[in-house]
């Protein structure tokens, strides 16, 4: 799965120590984070990620994920054609595997889950730490491909029934947006791609400075193509015009006083992507992020940081939807 090296929000280096705010400013607030360049004398490897941001926002993704939108998902495959190894599952870019640990127990039957992903260090951690059995009992195996999103083509999701994705949407280009619908489409698979940013936040109490932060880090999430906070929207119409039904629901991190650890680091990261779009924020963007961090220490921080779940329903292959 295509993975960015450029900047943004939120995740944790994987060299020993707390991150710097130059460190921080080069990292992403997604679901497979980049964490540090590959090992010296390999630079064909596929930069690293940190398993240790994926582990700390894992429990806050699975509270966000829209619970709505898997109703009407159950239906679309209790619809489909029994298969004899169950329903199986592509889930792109998968990082460690927490969509598949969220998803899987609340589906029923047999699921064989493709787990795709670019870096097979990550690939090892979502094969070791997959489910292994459905809502019903029902036994979950898994697979590993590594690979990017070019090459899943309608080929490569022959037989799936349907597509997943969690945090990605909102690091890809509307080009690549449109590839993965035009798959799914001419597969005939529903897709859930959950928790992309929606370039809102709050934080309780207010600040002056809220408003230019989320602004710059916008901006910095929109850079050299990618889509940022026009994601959802740009995935909605990509689904819309290839004949899918699209739904979406909100996905919001809440997070108070028990989450003080993921929160510090989102600030660092959210704050170190401002500061990098837009450095004539640097003096006061360091203050606010002292005063931020020590409201955080003491309990007083409260950060809602909005997302999207989106639905596709695609068109069954020789059928309607």
């Amino acid at each position: 799965m295509r993975k960015t090296t450029a900047p943004a929000a939120g995740a944790i280096p994987a060299q020993p120590g707390p991150p710097g705010a130059a460190e921080l400013a080069t990292l992403r607030l997604r679901d497979s984070a980049p964490a540090a360049p590959a090992a010296p004398g390999h630079p064909d490897d596929p930069p690293r990620y940190a398993p240790e941001w994926l582990r700390l926002r894992e429990p806050a993704d699975g509270a966000a994920r829209a619970h709505d939108l898997l109703d009407p998902l159950r239906i679309r495959l209790a619809n489909l054609p029994s298969r004899a190894d169950g329903l199986v599952v592509h889930d792109v870019g998968c990082g460690t595997g927490s969509m598949g640990r969220w998803l899987a127990p609340l589906l029923d039957g047999a699921q064989h889950w493709v787990l795709h992903d670019r870096d097979p260090y990550l690939l090892h951690f979502a094969a070791v730490g997959a489910p292994r059995s459905a809502a019903d009992g029902s036994r979950v195996t898994v697979e590993t491909r590594r690979g990017d999103l070019a090459r899943l083509t309608p080929d490569a999701l022959a037989g799936a029934g349907l597509v997943t994705a969690s945090a990605l949407l909102d690091v890809l280009t509307a080009e690549e947006v449109g590839t993965l619908a035009a798959s799914c489409a001419a597969a005939g698979c529903p897709a859930l791609l959950t928790l992309s940013v929606a370039g809102r936040v709050e934080l309780t109490p207010a600040h002056p400075l809220d408003a230019e932060i989320t602004e710059a880090f916008n901006d910095h999430q929109r850079r050299t193509g990618m889509l940022g906070p026009d994601a959802v929207t740009c995935a909605a119409e990509a689904f819309a015009a290839r004949g899918a039904t699209v739904r979406t629901h909100s996905s919001d991190w809440r997070l108070g006083a028990a989450d003080a650890a993921l929160a510090e680091q989102w600030l660092r990261g959210w704050v170190g992507a401002a500061v990098e779009q837009r450095p004539e924020l640097g003096e006061p963007a360091r203050r606010y992020l002292e005063e931020r961090l020590a409201a955080c220490a003491a309990g007083e921080l409260r950060v809602v940081v909005h997302h999207t779940d989106l639905l596709a329903l695609c068109r069954p292959t020789g059928g309607t939807a």
